[in-house]
């Protein structure tokens, strides 16, 4: 359970982390519309696929209390997102929190996506009861990976998984990010 579930805005140097309104989702879909940063999915998302998306992540929010942020500069230029979620309903790896993120095309290579998922985990980590984190990615995604391992998150081979995705059988990597608040023990 989280302690707060109401707007919350997160301030970085650069960046500013914050809940969806309405207005972004024009945005939002032409972040999904972009093949290039869809790479990694089936296909671009249509509008109401991405406005679909959109609710599901201000619904979730709602309802647990933490959810992918909208991710903008602190000019307020839309970037892209960054949180963490629920895992869907049958997952592989069973219910667990999965921290992802989704930068537009433009803010790629500038260490923003590193910078709001730390902000992000450093958020749920103190907001919310969970003891660990996870994140996992196609593979052959290796700018993905290179967040994860900036973050200092623990590769977990074990947990690799595969899963249905529309057509096709995606393969994850998994890695694992620990709540500080949990202590390591001495060996």
């Amino acid at each position: 359970m989280c302690i707060s579930f109401g707007p919350i805005v997160i301030e970085t140097p650069r960046l500013r982390l914050r809940t969806w309104r309405d207005d972004d989702r024009d945005v939002f879909a032409a972040l999904h519309a972009d093949p290039e940063v869809m790479v990694d999915a089936v296909a671009p998302l249509d509008r109401a696929a991405s406005d679909a998306k959109l609710a599901r992540y201000a619904a979730t929010h709602d309802d647990v209390g933490y959810s992918r942020w909208c991710v903008e500069s602190r000019d307020g230029d839309f970037l892209g997102y960054v949180g963490v979620m629920p895992s869907v309903s049958g997952h592989p790896l069973g219910p667990h929190a999965e921290i992802g993120w989704r930068l537009a095309r433009s803010a790629w290579g500038h260490g923003y996506a590193t910078e709001a998922a730390q902000e992000a985990l450093d958020d749920v980590f103190a907001r919310c009861d969970l003891r660990e984190v996870l994140a996992y990615t196609a593979p052959d995604n290796l700018r993905s990976q290179a967040v994860m391992i900036r973050l200092q998150l623990r590769r977990d081979p074990a947990r690799d998984h595969s899963m249905r995705d529309g057509p096709r059988i995606w393969h994850g990597l998994t890695w694992v990010a620990t709540s500080p608040a949990i202590a390591t023990p001495l060996t």
